[in-house]
C-alpha cells in the first residue's frame, strides 16, 4: 500500500506527522464517518413524517435545522437587548453623577430569561464544578483503599451500596438537604446550582473511585519494593511512585466519570427545574407547540456533541499526561 504522496502541504503534514498513514486509509477515515451520518440523515428525513404526534409529525431534520437558527436568533435578539439594557442605565447613572459626584450608582443585572445558549452555559459551568469536586474527592480516596487493604475491605460495602443509586433516588435528598442547610445571596452560588451539582458529584465519583484504587493497587510490586527500601515517606512513596504508576487508570476512571456527571445532570436539571438544557427540553415539553419537538430535538443533539466534546477534551488531556498513551 503506497503512502501519501501529494504537493497539498495539510496531507504533506499529515504525511510527515503519521508516516504510516496510507491515502487509503485517510480516505476512509474520512469519508466512512461522513456516509454514515448522511445514511443517518436520509432515514431519519424518510422515518420522521410517518410518526404522528400530539404535537405534529415528528421533525425532519431540515425542521430542526429551522429551529437551531431560530433559537440562535433568539440569543442574539436576547443580547442586544441586554446592552441596551446596561447601556441605558450607564448614561442614566452618568446624568446622576454628573448633578451630584457623591450620588451612589449600580448597574442592575439583565432580568430577561435565559437563552437555549445561556442554558448551555449553565449546564457546562455546573457539570465541571460537581466532576471537579468528585475528583477532590475519589482521587485521594481511591488512592488510600488502594494503599491499604483494610481500608478497602472497610470501604468496598459502602462504595457497592452506593455506587448503583440512580440520579432519581438522590435528587429528592440532596433538595432537602440543601433547602435546610444552605443560605446564601451570591446568585453565582444559587441552592438550585448547589443542588445540581452536589447530584452530579454523588452520582459520578464511583468510576474515579474504583479505577485509581484499581491502579494504585497494580502499581508495580518491584517500584513499591524500591519506595520501601528507599524508606520513602508516605507522601512522598504516593507522590513520586503510586500516582505517576496509577495515572492511566484514574484517567480511565475520569472520562467515564465526566461521561456520567453529563447525563445526570440533565436529568436533574429536569426533574428539578434547576437552570441549564434538561429545564429547556422540560419547558419545551410542558410548552406544547407545533416548534417544541424540534426545539427538543436541537437541545437533545447539543447535549450529544457537547457530551463528545467533553470525552474527545479529557483524551487530549490522558494523552498529554498518562505515560500509556
Amino acid at each position: 500500500m503506497s503512502t501519501l504522496t501529494t504537493s497539498n502541504p495539510l496531507l504533506q503534514l499529515i504525511r510527515r506527522r503519521y508516516p504510516d498513514v496510507t491515502g487509503r486509509a485517510l480516505l476512509q477515515s474520512v469519508t466512512l464517518p461522513v456516509l454514515g451520518i448522511a445514511l443517518f440523515l436520509i432515514a431519519w428525513q424518510l422515518v420522521a413524517p410517518q410518526i404522528n404526534t400530539s404535537l405534529g409529525n415528528f421533525p425532519t431534520p431540515a425542521n430542526v435545522w429551522e429551529q437551531a437558527g431560530q433559537l440562535w436568533q433568539e440569543h442574539q435578539n436576547e443580547q442586544d437587548r441586554a446592552d441596551k439594557f446596561i447601556e441605558m442605565q450607564e448614561k442614566r447613572n452618568a446624568r446622576i453623577l454628573a448633578d451630584n459626584p457623591d450620588a451612589e450608582t449600580k448597574i442592575r443585572p439583565y432580568p430577561g430569561a435565559p437563552t437555549f445558549f445561556d442554558q448551555i452555559g449553565t449546564s457546562l459551568v455546573t457539570v465541571l464544578a460537581g466532576f471537579a469536586l468528585a475528583t477532590l474527592i475519589a482521587v485521594p480516596l481511591g488512592v488510600l483503599i488502594g494503599l491499604n487493604r483494610y481500608f478497602a475491605a472497610a470501604a468496598n460495602p459502602i462504595i457497592q451500596i452506593f455506587k448503583p443509586v440512580s440520579p432519581l433516588a438522590w435528587l429528592p435528598l440532596v433538595t432537602m438537604v440543601v433547602s435546610a442547610t444552605y443560605v446564601s445571596d451570591d446568585p453565582m452560588f444559587e441552592k438550585a446550582f448547589i443542588t445540581s451539582m452536589i447530584t452530579v458529584t454523588l452520582c459520578s465519583l464511583w468510576p474515579t473511585l474504583i479505577n485509581t484504587a484499581t491502579g494504585v493497587a497494580q502499581v508495580n510490586p518491584d517500584l513499591v519494593n524500591v519506595s520501601r527500601v528507599l524508606r520513602l515517606p508516605f507522601w512522598t512513596h504516593a507522590r513520586k511512585v503510586v500516582l505517576p504508576a496509577a495515572v492511566p487508570m484514574i484517567f480511565t476512571g475520569l472520562r467515564v466519570s465526566l461521561g456520567i456527571a453529563w447525563m445526570v445532570l440533565i436529568a436533574a436539571e429536569m426533574l428539578a427545574q434547576n437552570p441549564g438544557l434538561g429545564k429547556f427540553v422540560w419547558d419545551e415539553f410542558q410548552n406544547g407547540s407545533s416548534d417544541s419537538l424540534s426545539r427538543i430535538m436541537v437541545a437533545v443533539l447539543a447535549i450529544g456533541v457537547i457530551g463528545y466534546g467533553l470525552d474527545r477534551i479529557m483524551l487530549l488531556i490522558q494523552r498529554k499526561v498518562a505515560w500509556d498513551e
